[in-house]
């Protein structure tokens, strides 16, 4: 991967900006290591069980209607296990102490999967082949007039007049609001 060495960097400032993280992995959703930094953790291990661990939080946020994954934490006695999304084809896993402060843990855990993401995001851009130009050029296709007028005019606010009052009858009472 071309951004291995950038992901990497960016662990290791993640690691000196909270000192209480033992160990930070880059993974693929697939559960292939990009980079990592994990002293006494097999990384291949931790990618493939974060993946797992992806799949059934997928689930979960899918069969109660959170939307899409966003972090995942686990606490364990000596420490913690969180894992963040890092754009739409990895995750970043981090490791921490059990005096870690969560909250912190949360804010830079985030900030990094989301350069995370972007690094990886740019890496796979770059790898992508460059789309052939093709000798006899197609002829332009314009867009509908309404959708251009549409696109180009500015959106504003504006002041709303007050509301009107309103009533509302039930079989017991009359409401008016305002």
């Amino acid at each position: 991967m071309a951004a291995e060495a950038e992901v990497i960097d960016e662990l290791h400032r993640l690691r000196a900006r909270v000192p209480q993280l033992t160990g930070a992995l880059a993974a693929s959703v697939d559960g292939l290591v990009l980079a990592q930094d994990t002293p006494g953790v097999d990384p291949d291990g931790l990618a493939a069980l974060t993946a797992a661990a992806l799949g059934v939080a997928l689930r979960v946020t899918d069969a109660t209607g959170q939307g899409d994954f966003r972090e995942l934490l686990v606490r364990g006695v000596h420490g913690y296990v969180a894992t963040y999304a890092a754009g739409g084809t990895a995750v970043l896993t981090l490791l921490a102490q059990d005096r870690v402060n969560v909250g912190r843990l949360h804010l830079e855990g985030r900030r990094a999967g989301t350069r995370i993401g972007e690094l990886i995001e740019a890496a796979a851009a770059r790898a992508e082949p460059a789309p052939q130009t093709p000798a006899v050029k197609a002829p332009a296709v314009k867009a509908p007039a309404k959708a251009a007028a549409k696109s180009a005019t500015t959106r504003t606010r504006t002041a709303r007049a007050p509301a009107k009052p309103r009533s509302t009858t039930n079989a017991r009472t009359t409401t008016t609001e305002s």
